[in-house]
């Protein structure tokens, strides 16, 4: 057996399921520090590519999830702890802990840790509308709210992207130029006129975007520290967010970070309004106000949620997986998306107007 997980390869016979025998070897190695009888364990999802994978168990003492976390242990650390203390010390809907028979909140095999957590059910997603939308953001809020406060425990690391947001601006602004020279190198593909005649615009784009952050109150705003803000998410969205017996619960942790709170929301956001096709005022008013309700934003960051929905972010993450193999990106279906996307963002900035000009309304 191996000592060391590894990231493996899906072939076209394995099932989606798939997970090599070694670690599901492994995963029976680590049931034996719980207390409970396992009846059964079923693959729900895999990480291939990253080295994870979640189980459902069914035991003696009900049904519970394992799960393989694939980031470092010291990085994994940080999340279990999060999670422990949004379950304790804040009684937050999030699914809890099952400590091992030594009293620890995981185990160290393969050098990953896996841990074991209440499987929570009945979970159902929220309806694609509105009124699910503002649960959603509703929420989230609360979660931000709890989160506030967190301290890691020993020996984890310190996750945290507070101070990261230009870093992150001028690394879109950077790939923009990567973009061009791809699509220029690669003239004869179907998608490189397209793109060539949008990337010009998108790159100014996200210049403004980061002169505006920068002479925004983000610099003053991060020396509150971490604490202040609590944790986001980091991929929080219709799957992550799901309607329980006792209201809205949040799973999938292992990502959390510090942060600024409305990264989260804005993500939500601007995926929904692509989901939508179209940025729609009432949509983005009423998904803002929900999340207010939970977790008040003050007019200092709602100045930089309205930056950062700014960027031309659904451009970036969905092209920036050009650079890999572009050969195959830069196809038919590629132009259609950059067109799509485009449009999108086209219809974004009266909506981004119409907001700024309503948000004193809109927090009464």
């Amino acid at each position: 057996m191996k000592n060391i997980i590894e990231s493996w390869e899906v072939r076209e016979t394995d099932s989606d399921f798939f997970v090599p025998e070694y670690i599901e070897q492994l995963a029976d190695r680590v049931q034996e520090f719980y207390d409970f009888e396992v009846y059964g364990r079923t693959v729900v999802t895999t990480k291939p590519d990253k080295g994870g994978a979640i189980w459902k168990l069914e035991t003696d003492k009900g049904p519970k999830s394992l799960k393989l976390l694939h980031r470092r242990p010291t990085r994994s650390l940080f999340s279990l702890g999060a999670q422990e203390y949004l379950v304790m010390e804040k009684k937050a809907n999030v699914p809890p802990i099952i400590r091992t028979r030594n009293g620890n909140m995981s185990v160290c095999a393969g050098r990953k840790l896996w841990f074991v957590a209440e499987w929570i059910e009945p979970l159902s997603p929220v309806s694609k509308d509105l009124e699910g939308a503002k649960q959603l953001c509703a929420a989230l809020g609360e979660f931000h709210r709890l989160s506030k406060g967190y301290v890691p425990p020993a020996g984890a690391e310190r996750v945290s992207r507070l101070h990261k947001w230009p870093k992150f601006y001028e690394k879109m602004i950077y790939k923009m130029d990567w973009f061009r020279n791809i699509a220029l190198a690669y003239d004869e593909m179907p998608a490189s006129k397209t793109l060539l005649s949008v990337v010009d615009k998108f790159e100014k784009q996200a210049k403004e975007s980061l002169d505006a952050l920068l002479h925004s109150e983000y610099v003053n705003l991060v020396t509150k520290g971490n604490q202040h803000f609590g944790l986001v998410h980091q991929d929080y969205g219709w799957s992550n967010g799901q309607k329980g017996a006792h209201g809205m619960w949040i799973i999938d942790l292992d990502g959390v970070s510090f942060d600024l709170p409305i990264r989260d929301l804005r993500k939500l956001i601007t995926g929904t309004m692509a989901d939508l096709f179209t940025w729609d005022p009432e949509w983005v008013k009423e998904m803002i106000l929900a999340y207010h309700n939970e977790n008040p934003i003050t007019p200092e960051l709602f100045d930089i949620l309205i930056i950062d929905l700014s960027l031309p972010n659904e451009f970036y993450k969905n092209i920036k997986e050009i650079v890999y193999e572009p050969e195959m990106f830069l196809n038919a279906e590629t132009s259609a998306l950059i067109h799509t996307i485009d449009d999108l963002e086209q219809s974004k900035w009266a909506v981004l107007e119409e907001i700024k000009k309503d948000w004193s309304e809109l927090i009464k």
